[in-house]
């Protein structure tokens, strides 16, 4: 016989009058098992937002030298912050697709070369009303020769943006985009306040469901509940605060100590561990992440594609999967298109760890041996050391010698990447194809940290941008991740799905974005505290 008592428990957990030790001593004593009891709970957790609460994020990202330009920004630390305290003309939701934000509604020509976008009524941290020359500013931000964003590639197909009213914009292109409201959701593009012509990105103030209340770059960030926002669907939490914790221990530390709620990139090795401790609950979502090792092709012996080649036949990809991330992942095949994304080119073959092919590359380069350095840090992802020391093995036996650079965590993004020869790096992916070359590979593009230039590929690049025929569309995405595959100067042997955890008092969905870590980076949106 049905017991009418769980329903009554339910209602009072999800209702927040009773917390969850209570619902499960109700639960067991109306007949129910601890694992049943718990499983209820969780359901009643993910299913029942409620506001309240502060919520402690440990970040496995953060450097002192971080900019509060969003042009500049540049790691999982500030995506968050950013998400948290700006309004974006359009997002990326849960299923991957583009959803609306500030622009309420958009609509493009029939040969996607003008985009209208609708702004909807909002509000800025200090009670400027958000208008259609906010967002004109906010994304011209990202152009002209003077424009040091890392989006200035993005937008260097956009001719002209225009107010049409206070509440409207017009963005023209010179060749048609059919991905332009997925371009403006990128990090670096939030839309913020006019201040005679540009943008004022200094006083973060913005119009997201958060403003900044403390905000100390590679440390801390301190944020609380923008009452006006124009959701009442998002933000649950009163107050957010994020630490910079590097080191991958200390993150663990703080989250069994109850110091943080929710902490990202976990140490894969101990996450079996981590995950049987009772309230902490493990998360993996796979998506567009992967780890990488740019080497810089205007330096020597990485101006050699022969040498680059040699490189990439010389780590063994499938014990890095085994070892690094613990199969938390997939192999790499030097291509940054993951395989769930639509334009993948699955008819590459597959790069293999094979010491004769990289010692027939290094003859090609008219080398018998290479000596080389490869920078790395626990600051690039969990196990970047081992990693760069697993390849150091594996390249010896194909006459490679590695030396492995353990560099400082801090200042590791500003003094080492896109400055040493080669180094560890990783990149969070972008939703569509176009926006990864964009920022990464096209020879112009400020994130280019291979310095890899080939005009083939740009040529590729702008052509398949304006192309609406899928399949023509198709043939030339796959063309340029096969120019990538033979004569890139990135080593992409990893990509890694996206590992973190929790404790029991955060409440959620029980879906995860995977554009990014921890839910998308939106957090600070989408979950509560029960």
């Amino acid at each position: 016989m049905p017991d009418h008592s769980i329903p009554k428990l339910k209602e009072l957990f999800s209702s927040g009058r009773i917390g969850r030790r209570q619902f499960m001593s109700g639960a067991i004593y109306s007949g129910l098992t601890v694992t049943l009891a718990s499983a209820v709970a969780d359901r009643v957790q993910a299913a029942t937002p409620r506001r309240g609460g502060h919520l402690n994020v440990g970040h496995a990202h953060g450097a002192t030298s971080d900019s509060r330009d969003p042009g500049h920004f540049e790691n999982g630390f500030q995506n968050a912050m950013t998400f948290g305290y700006n309004g974006y003309l359009t997002k990326v939701g849960l299923d991957g697709t583009v959803q609306p934000d500030l622009a309420e509604s958009w609509e493009s020509t029939p040969d996607a070369t003008q985009w209208t976008f609708r702004i909807r009524e909002a509000e800025f941290h200090n009670g400027r009303t958000v208008t259609a020359q906010d967002v004109v500013t906010s994304l011209n931000h990202h152009r002209g020769e003077k424009s040091t964003s890392a989006a200035k590639p993005l937008m260097s197909a956009v001719r002209d943006i225009r107010a049409d009213g206070d509440r409207t914009i017009v963005v023209t292109l010179d060749a048609g985009n059919a991905d332009f409201p997925f371009i403006v959701t990128d990090y670096h593009m939030p839309v913020m306040q006019d201040d005679d012509g540009r943008m004022d990105w200094k006083s973060m103030i913005g119009c997201g469901a958060y403003k900044v209340d403390h905000y100390e770059p590679g440390r801390t960030s301190e944020l609380s509940r923008h009452e006006n926002h124009w959701s009442d669907d998002v933000a649950f939490f009163d107050t957010v605060q994020q630490i910079a914790l590097i080191d991958p221990n200390a993150r663990t530390s703080a989250l069994v100590a109850g110091d943080v709620d929710v902490i990202d990139r976990i140490d894969l090795k101990t996450a079996g561990l981590l995950g049987r401790r009772p309230g902490v609950n493990i998360h993996s979502t796979t998506g567009t992440q992967h780890y990488t090792m740019p080497m810089r092709c205007d330096t020597p012996p990485f101006d050699d594609v022969n040498v680059r080649r040699a490189l990439k036949h010389a780590i063994n990809r499938q014990e890095l999967l085994d070892k690094i991330l613990f199969g938390y992942g997939e192999v790499g095949n030097d291509i940054p298109i993951g395989s769930n994304q639509r334009f993948y080119n699955s008819n590459l073959p597959q790069t293999e760890y094979d010491p004769d092919k990289a010692r027939h590359y290094l003859k090609e380069a008219g080398l018998d041996s290479l000596s080389v350095s490869l920078s790395s840090s626990e600051t690039a992802f969990a196990g970047a050391i081992d990693a760069a020391v697993l390849y150091q093995a594996s390249a010896a036996k194909c006459g490679i010698d590695i030396n492995v650079v353990r560099e400082p965590n801090d200042g590791y993004w500003s003094d080492v990447w896109m400055k040493k020869p080669w180094c560890v790096s990783y990149f969070g992916g972008r939703p569509v194809e176009d926006m990864t070359f964009s920022t990464m590979y096209e020879s112009t593009a400020a994130w280019n940290d291979s310095f890899w230039k080939n005009d083939r590929f740009d040529s590729l690049l702008v052509q398949a941008r304006a192309e609406l025929d899928e399949d023509r569309r198709r043939e030339m995405y796959h063309e340029m991740q096969a120019i990538l595959h033979d004569d890139g100067g990135v080593v992409i042997p990893l990509f890694a799905a996206y590992v973190f955890a929790m404790n029991d008092s955060i409440g959620h969905t029980g879906e995860f974005a995977s554009n990014w870590d921890l839910d998308g980076e939106r957090f600070m949106e989408r979950w509560w505290k029960v």
